[in-house]
């Protein structure tokens, strides 16, 4: 039983690894890792504290959705995300569950 167990935790964690190298590569695409990065502040925050301060709350998903789309400012500091319009809502949509899930 402990095996099979072993055995299933592995494959899970071979089976998310894909993912989550796309949505980093979707970062990159998007230009996402020339402000953020996992876990450093750089321009703007980590993901890593994005995901801890929006943790537990109903509306992370798209209140984040919302400010990638649209940008905003004040929420960490006075450097103004810019509006991010011409990335399409379906890689919006997966880069911030990527960062959520972190």
């Amino acid at each position: 039983m402990r095996s099979t167990m072993l055995i299933a935790a592995v494959a899970l964690g071979v089976a998310a690894a894909p993912a989550a190298y796309a949505d980093e590569a979707l970062a990159k695409k998007h230009n996402c890792t020339a402000c953020h990065q996992i876990d450093k502040k750089a321009v703007g925050p980590a993901y890593k504290e994005v995901a801890k301060k929006y943790k537990g709350q109903a509306d992370a998903q798209a209140k984040l959705a919302a400010k990638v789309k649209k940008g905003g400012q004040g929420v960490w500091g006075q450097i103004p995300m810019p509006p991010n319009a011409a990335v399409p809502d379906a890689d919006i949509d997966k880069l911030v569950k990527w960062v959520l899930a972190m």
